[in-house]
């Protein structure tokens, strides 16, 4: 039998701007990953959040990013390591409030946009976010690109990982993920989609941009909330996995 989490980055409302699908999300999903209020959230969105999360039984994760609201976290921030850590843990910290109140466990921990594309190649960040993490709580998992940085800084520390593929996104040559700013880098058909995660869990492989076929490690699988079809594909996606019986769980 195949396995794999499905998780999806919620929580993405803040203020008057809201996401109404996001909380539908939860009955497709098996781990949720929730914005810290620094590239979207707030505290009362993060409460919210934390607490459908506990009632639909999702594993929950903290998902720190730059504090860029209007750029959705997805424009590059320079920072030093030092800072990038203080800027983790304190995310961390933040929605760890809210699980603890909310009588949840914290299961997980994934960068956002800009912040899980850099360290996903530079050594020196991805090993500042790892840090943070690891010093927060050694057992929680760090959701990375599979091959990445990222993946390979958990590994050497001891921190538990789990390797990320992506149905909505496509992929290079190398295995890293085509950049926002390209026309292909959004795969917006559901039914291709949904081919590809299938191909990804079922053979870990994954087609790039050039047609390549290349081996790809899929623990989790990301649904993107923000996503115009993200509720039709992660309901497709789900029902269509249960089909083919594989078992959906949180690492």
């Amino acid at each position: 039998m195949y396995y794999i989490d499905i998780n999806c980055d919620v929580g993405e409302s803040f203020g008057a701007y809201t996401l109404p699908e996001q909380d539908m999300l939860f009955d497709y999903i098996s781990s949720a990953n929730i914005a810290c209020g620094f590239h979207a959230g707030d505290p009362d969105v993060m409460q919210r959040t934390v607490a459908r999360a506990v009632e639909k039984r999702v594993a929950i994760g903290a998902h720190p990013g730059f504090n860029d609201v209007q750029g959705f976290g997805r424009r590059e921030i320079h920072m030093s390591p030092k800072e990038i850590y203080n800027m983790v843990l304190y995310q961390i910290g933040a929605l760890y409030g809210f699980v603890k109140t909310a009588g949840g466990k914290l299961h997980h921990v994934k960068p956002h946009g800009a912040l899980y594309n850099m360290a996903a190649r530079d050594e020196n960040l991805a090993t500042a976010i790892v840090q943070a993490v690891y010093d927060f709580d050694k057992r929680l998992y760090l959701y990375g690109l599979a091959g990445s940085k990222l993946i390979l800084s958990a590994h050497k520390i001891g921190l538990p990982v789990a390797s990320e593929v992506f149905a909505d996104r496509s992929y290079q040559d190398d295995g890293k993920l085509t950049p926002r700013s390209q026309d292909d880098a959004i795969i917006a058909d559901t039914t291709q989609a949904v081919k590809r995660a299938l191909v990804m869990i079922t053979q870990q492989q994954v087609l790039s941009t050039n047609q390549r076929s290349i081996a790809i490690k899929a623990d989790t699988l990301c649904i993107h909330g923000d996503h115009e079809k993200a509720l039709l594909l992660a309901k497709t996606i789900y029902n269509q996995l249960i089909q083919q019986r594989v078992k959906i769980k949180a690492p």
